[in-house]
């Protein structure tokens, strides 16, 4: 039985990870369960889970966890020291990191430095302090397997394969709601229509970010860590369907490519699986169905957060730690209606430009950066047209 603990489990890649779960019983066990303040939804899956503890990072929903779940043998937390402390039990044996943004760093990070094996959904963990995660997860000899879908495929593409034979690995990117479409018609664009998702069902910030093409960015630079690559191995190819999750290039020429449905759960049941492959019942793909699959390269002026992503991954230290923490601050606003969609990457770019670089950041360095970034970010947002 592998014993888990599934950080972020009232979200998308949580509750995902909770139905692969369930359909595999003697398996997988639940130790822990952790949101931040759905404390409802983190209630019922205790109930139907039965979890050793659950952690709660918002404190003020702490006592309507606990009085819920005062009948079950269940241990209920709050707050996010008590998750880095969860995470580092010698009763959990995979760590699910599923906690969306920067708020994910910290508990990737204990559990890494415990050794324990990290199925990692959160993307920011590397793009923020890539170097310091690997780092520890080489010294601490933590596993860590990628449940992005564009990551999985080439962590498949790899196995069996000698890593330093990667010419180049192709990241493959849907395109977004927006593909094709020029500046002019952007200006207009509002948050209900960039949720609109043509082939993923995700949270809404992934889907603003799978919509500017920032996503991709920050799967640039997860990719760089997770594989150890240098930035001119990694390349970004629009394929509208997404069928090939991800190429991997070798040194004789050929090219290996994962292919599949959209769909997380199998990602996701790789990663905590691995390296069993489980049966499942997931709808089949079926090349009858997809009578051409197209490629194309990427729109990098339309979409210049894919630029700027680029930008940070080249010029590394504290940079894409400054570009994260804009682009978490942007996003919110854009869902709120207080910035424009073309107004999010003028933000980043000024941002990236204000705060001091850092060219090999410690922890605190990356906290300082961050929260920098969202002090400048807000500061432009309240001058945003829309704010007015």
């Amino acid at each position: 039985m592998t014993r888990l603990a599934i950080l972020g489990s009232t979200g998308s890649i949580g509750t995902q990870a909770l139905e692969v779960v369930a359909a595999h019983p003697e398996l997988f066990q639940v130790e822990i369960l952790s949101a931040h303040s759905n404390a409802e939804l983190l209630i019922a899956q205790a109930r139907q889970f039965h979890p050793n503890a659950v952690v709660v990072t918002d404190e003020t929903k702490y006592s309507t966890v606990k009085e819920a779940l005062s009948s079950l043998p269940v241990k209920v937390f709050s707050g996010t020291a008590a998750l880095n402390d969860v995470v580092q039990w010698e009763t959990v044996d995979t760590v699910l990191a599923a906690i969306v943004g920067i708020a994910g760093l910290e508990s990737t990070l204990a559990a890494v430095q415990a050794g324990k094996r990290v199925a990692l959904a959160n993307k920011e963990t590397l793009v923020v302090a890539g170097e310091l995660v690997m780092q520890a997860a080489a010294e601490k000899g933590a596993g860590i397997i990628p449940v992005d879908s564009e990551h999985s495929a080439i962590f498949q593409c790899l196995v069996g394969e000698d890593i330093r034979k990667i010419e180049k690995v192709i990241l493959t990117a849907s395109g977004g709601p927006f593909l094709g479409r020029k500046p002019n018609y952007l200006v207009n664009v509002k948050a209900s229509h960039a949720l609109q998702h043509p082939n993923w069902t995700m949270g809404a910030k992934i889907t603003i970010d799978s919509a500017t093409l920032m996503n991709k960015g920050l799967e640039m630079i997860e990719a760089k860590w997770l594989f150890g690559l240098q930035n001119e191995q990694i390349e970004v190819v629009v394929h509208p369907q997404s069928i090939i999750h991800s190429l991997v290039q070798f040194a004789d020429g050929s090219v290996k490519a994962q292919m599949g449905l959209p769909d997380m759960k199998l990602p996701i049941q790789y990663a905590l699986a691995f390296p069993q492959r489980l049966q499942n019942d997931f709808k089949r793909f079926d090349f009858k169905d997809f009578s051409k699959l197209t490629f194309e390269a990427p729109d990098y002026k339309t979409f210049r957060n894919l630029a700027l992503a680029k930008d940070a991954m080249f010029k590394g230290g504290n940079t894409p730690c400054v570009m994260n923490a804009a682009n978490e601050l942007v996003v919110n606003s854009f869902l709120q209606n207080r910035v424009s969609f073309i107004e999010m990457s003028e933000i980043i770019e000024k941002v990236m430009e204000q705060v001091t670089f850092i060219e090999h950041p410690t922890l605190e360095d990356y906290r300082q950066s961050d929260k920098d970034a969202r002090m400048y970010a807000a500061e432009h947002v309240k001058h945003s047209q829309l704010s007015h």
